[in-house]
């Protein structure tokens, strides 16, 4: 075995085993939760919609990308090579929109009662249900057209245009073709991610005024950082900045797999381990907020 192929198995191996584990433990212990009988809040419950997405991106991702680089090919045909796919991208779609979800349901949670978000901010929590709803079905109707281009690697079927994926090959269209599909693809993305970056930015500037506020009041008095809701936005904020860095280096990376004739080696791997961080490092930047109190 090659001993490159031997090293980017063990770095998907690792990635995977250590991001379903966190992932898993976080869905487990609100699993758990949900059947004691206690009621999630919003924010639990996005979360673990989030973690179910994460865990489809690992998954599909991983357990693929390991057992080629080990040299264990044989179970790839078509089949599967088109469910891998279709789960990675439908779980990365997921995730994306659970982030947004997060940061926007937030933002309106640390608004302050006597602001014009006053009303909007009790309306929140009946709407979070239908909107995870339609986040899964979204994504489930955008991406169905993946599964149509992707064939396995080893399919003797003779096509003469493909661009080379590890484990699964696609065919290949003219460049403006590809650069239009790429683009369409694109946009629920950016929108997704400016109102993300919308909703961290009201965050930011609440705690600043808040925090301006209560300087005045007596030291003995408990401080913004102190509160629940404060610690909340802070690790909500640390999720989301995380997301829109790893995001940020998979989409370039991404951009210049659809635009590339014959993408290397190195630029299909560490894209694809790049596309693995955020889902592998998420459960452990919320295991601090996790809670244990049952809300009947």
């Amino acid at each position: 075995m090659d001993v490159r192929e031997l090293a980017i198995g063990t770095a998907y191996l690792s990635q995977t085993i250590v991001g379903t584990l966190g992932n898993f433990s976080l869905l487990y212990h609100y699993t758990i939760l949900y059947f004691m009988g206690c009621r999630l809040r919003p924010t639990e419950l996005i979360l673990t919609h989030l973690f179910v997405a994460n865990s489809m991106v690992l998954l599909s991702r991983g357990i693929p990308q390991t057992m080629v680089s080990f040299g264990w090919k044989g179970f790839f045909n078509d089949f599967a090579c088109k469910l891998f796919t279709y789960t990675s991208k439908v779980g990365r779609g997921v995730s994306l929109a659970s982030t947004c979800l997060l940061s926007i349901f937030q933002a309106t949670t640390i608004r302050p009662r006597n602001s014009r978000w006053a009303e909007l901010k009790g309306k929140t929590p009946k709407y979070i249900g239908p909107s995870i709803f339609m986040c899964w079905i979204t994504q489930m109707l955008v991406n169905i057209i993946f599964p149509m281009f992707v064939i396995s690697k080893w399919n003797n079927t003779n096509i003469t245009s493909r661009k080379d994926f590890g484990y699964c090959t696609s065919v290949r269209h003219d460049k403006t073709r590809d650069s239009l599909y790429a683009a369409l693809l694109f946009v629920p993305d950016v929108v997704c991610l400016g109102f993300m970056t919308l909703a961290s930015g009201s965050m930011v500037f609440t705690l600043y005024r808040h925090k301006k506020q209560v300087r005045h009041i007596h030291r003995n008095t408990v401080s913004s950082s102190s509160s629940p809701e404060s610690r909340a936005t802070k690790t909500i904020l640390l999720l989301v900045s995380t997301f829109v860095y790893f995001y940020t280096f998979s989409a370039i990376f991404h951009c210049y797999l659809a635009l590339a004739d014959k993408p290397n080696w190195w630029l299909v791997n560490t894209s694809a381990l790049i596309h693995g961080c955020f889902p592998t490092v998420s459960p452990f930047l919320l295991t601090s907020r996790v809670s244990s109190v049952c809300r009947l």
